[in-house]
C-alpha cells in the first residue's frame, strides 16, 4: 500500500491543468563545496536516497548484464555508480560529469570502496568528446539529466547517447519528469526535510522544477535511441521516467544480495523502496528484482 501522504498530491496531478513552467537549474556545474557535501551527505547509502539507489542499481543491473564497457553520464559523487559497480564486478564502468569538486569526491568514494572496475572522465554528457562511436555496451544515467540547460541540449546527449553505444547496446536513463503544480513539487521536495540537510532539500526542489516533460523523453527516445529502448513512467503521474533496454536474467547470488539488502534497510527507506516498486509495476515495469 503506498504511503497515504501521496494521496493529495496524486489527485492533484490527475485532475489540475499544467501551471509548472520549466526552470533550469541556476547553477549548470554543482562546483560549490558546501553544496556538494550535502548533496553527498545525503546521498551516501544509509542516506534518504537509500531506496532510490537500490531501486535504481537493481533495475540498471538488469540491463546490464553481459557487457563489459558502461558509461555513467552525469555521474556526481556515484554513489549510485559505486552501487552499480559492486553489484557487476564483471563490467568497466566511466563515470562522466562536468564538476571536478564532485569527480574528486568520487575517486574517494570508490577508493574507500576498493573498487577497481570504476574509472571518471571530466566531460559534457552532450558531447561525450574522447569517447569513441559505437565503443559502449551500455549507458546509464540517474536522475542527471534535468541539470542540462534546454531541451536542445537533452536532444544533442541523446544523439551523443547513439553515437557511442554499440550496435544492440544497453540503456538504463532514469529522470524525474515534470509535475503539473508547484504545491506537488514543494510536497515532495520537503517531505523528508527533518531528515536531510536544508542545502539537499533546496537542490531537490530546483531539480523537480528543471525537469522536462514525459512527452519530450519519449519523443526523443523515439527518434534517437534503439527500437527496443522502453519508456516506463510511474503510474498515472510521471514524477519519474525510466527509459531502458530488456532484462537481462541476473543471477541467483545477486539477487538474493538484493533481497537481503532489500530486508535490511530501515522500514521508512523498506516503505520507499516499496512505493518505487509499485509505482513502476502499475506503470507496466515487469520482471520485479526483489520478488
Amino acid at each position: 500500500m503506498p504511503n497515504p501522504a501521496l494521496i493529495p498530491t496524486f489527485l492533484r496531478e490527475l485532475f489540475v491543468a499544467r501551471t509548472l513552467p520549466r526552470e533550469p537549474e541556476p547553477d549548470l556545474v554543482m562546483d560549490d563545496p558546501q553544496q556538494v557535501a550535502a548533496y553527498v551527505k545525503a546521498g551516501r547509502l544509509d542516506g534518504v536516497m537509500a531506496a532510490a539507489y537500490l531501486f535504481h542499481s537493481a533495475r540498471a543491473s538488469q540491463a546490464l548484464q553481459g557487457c563489459d564497457s558502461v558509461l555513467d553520464l552525469g555521474c556526481g559523487p556515484a554513489t549510485q555508480l559505486a552501487q552499480i559497480a559492486e553489484f557487476n564486478p564483471g563490467t568497466r564502468f566511466t563515470g562522466v560529469d562536468l564538476s571536478p569538486t564532485m569527480l574528486a569526491d568520487a575517486e574517494k568514494h570508490v577508493q574507500t570502496l576498493g573498487l577497481r572496475n570504476v574509472a571518471f572522465h571530466q566531460g559534457d554528457i552532450t558531447t561525450l568528446e574522447g569517447i569513441s562511436e559505437h565503443s559502449q555496451d551500455g549507458v546509464i544515467s540517474t536522475m542527471a539529466l534535468h541539470h542540462l540547460p534546454t531541451l536542445q541540449h537533452l536532444e544533442q546527449c541523446f544523439q551523443t547517447i547513439r553515437r557511442v553505444l554499440k550496435p544492440g547496446g544497453a540503456l538504463y536513463l532514469t529522470d524525474f519528469s515534470r509535475l503539473k503544480s508547484l504545491k506537488s513539487v514543494i510536497f515532495f521536495a520537503y517531505m523528508n526535510s527533518r531528515h536531510q540537510p536544508h542545502l539537499f532539500s533546496l537542490d531537490y526542489e530546483r531539480s523537480l522544477r528543471a525537469a522536462f516533460l514525459r512527452e519530450e523523453f519519449e519523443t526523443l527516445t523515439s527518434r534517437f535511441l534503439p527500437r527496443d529502448a522502453q519508456l516506463i513512467s510511474t503510474f498515472k503521474v510521471p514524477f519519474l521516467v525510466i527509459i531502458k533496454t530488456e532484462d537481462k536474467p541476473l543471477s541467483e547470488g545477486l539477487r538474493a544480495h538484493l533481497i537481503a539488502m532489500q530486508k535490511d534497510l530501515k522500514p521508512r527507506y523498506r516503505r520507499d523502496l516499496n512505493d518505487l516498486r509499485s509505482f513502476f509495476r502499475l506503470g507496466g515495469l515487469g520482471n520485479d528484482p526483489f520478488t
